[in-house]
């Protein structure tokens, strides 16, 4: 079976601690190489998880013929900008979410795919997890009656300044960072984009982070209220309403992969066996991108979801 053989810039927490070793695990995913600024970084990261190749720059891996697909898991702020490069080298690119800065760098990201041809997509693990699907699957099938609110909860705590999610130039913040997934449910339970939407910001007053950030999101069809930040006690809920009935998720986003996973429908349980999101998700993209077929997350669905944060953030300002 032919795998995808993937390079990937930076050496991020979240790529080397969760990511890369889960697709190493694929039945398409071959991790090939990894970059880093810094040279030593970048050897320990590949000696540390067996990685083939290591490079002392981005521009090198890009360079690199014989990896086919980027995962850019760098600094919101880099996520564009580097895409938009190795989609220009000739890869296609999972990067992570949020897709960017604005919708406008969304845009610009989908004027690259189109003018390259390659596949590119945003890395809302998410939607490859069984649970997420069988909640969508029971909401369309209306086992909850008519769909009308959802309810949802994000956060950590987290107080180092030099942490990319405290530094606002590069994109930091709770809405950012965790207010996307909530916004993302949203949008896919309903199926629908908000007509009109409120939010609230407390920033801290060192770092100019929203530290807490709630909002309201009106869609034709129901509502979708939300809060998350990176100063409250660690938590994570997504419930859904309907006329009829509600679906709760036991750990909607940081699902433990080799736990079993809970969904509550009204007065019943579902479970699911243990699974690592970010393996399906790896993949779901590879298998996209050897079909010629659009990736989980398409870029359309990632300007629309950047154009929903634009508007909170301006309605807390």
């Amino acid at each position: 079976m032919k795998k995808i053989r993937w390079g990937v810039l930076g050496v991020a927490r979240i790529a080397t601690a969760k990511v890369i070793p889960a697709m190493q695990r694929g039945d398409l995913t071959e991790i090939a190489a990894i970059a880093s600024r810094d040279m030593a970084k970048a050897d320990a990261a590949a000696r540390d998880l067996n990685i083939p190749k290591a490079y002392g720059s981005y521009e090198e891996l890009l360079a690199d013929p014989e990896i086919d697909a980027i995962y850019n898991p760098l600094p919101n702020h880099l996520h564009v900008p580097w895409s938009i490069r190795a989609a220009e080298a000739g890869k296609h690119v999972l990067c992570e979410k949020p897709i960017g800065l604005t919708a406008a760098e969304a845009a610009e990201l989908i004027a690259a795919r189109d003018r390259t041809g390659k596949t590119i997509g945003e890395a809302f693990m998410i939607v490859c997890h069984p649970q997420w699907i069988r909640t969508m699957e029971l909401a369309a099938a209306g086992r909850i009656g008519t769909k009308r609110a959802v309810i949802g909860s994000f956060g950590y705590f987290k107080l180092d300044p030099d942490n990319v999610r405290n530094i606002r130039a590069y994109g930091g913040g709770g809405l950012m960072d965790v207010g996307c997934y909530p916004i993302k449910a949203a949008r896919m339970f309903f199926g629908e984009e908000p007509v009109r939407v409120w939010g609230s910001l407390v920033r801290d007053p060192n770092f100019g982070t929203d530290i807490l950030a709630s909002g309201l999101l009106e869609f034709p069809s129901g509502h979708c209220v939300f809060t998350c930040g990176t100063q409250v006690a660690p938590n994570q809920s997504m419930k859904f309403l309907g006329t009829t009935g509600s679906i709760e998720m036991e750990i909607p986003f940081n699902a433990v992969p080799d736990e079993v996973s809970r969904i509550h429908i009204n007065d019943e349980v579902e479970e699911f066996p243990p699974c690592d999101q970010y393996t399906l998700q790896g993949d779901a993209f590879s298998r996209a991108i050897l079909d010629g077929a659009p990736p989980p997350v398409p870029l359309e669905d990632a300007f629309a979801n950047m154009k929903v944060i634009e508007a909170l953030l301006r309605s807390a300002e």
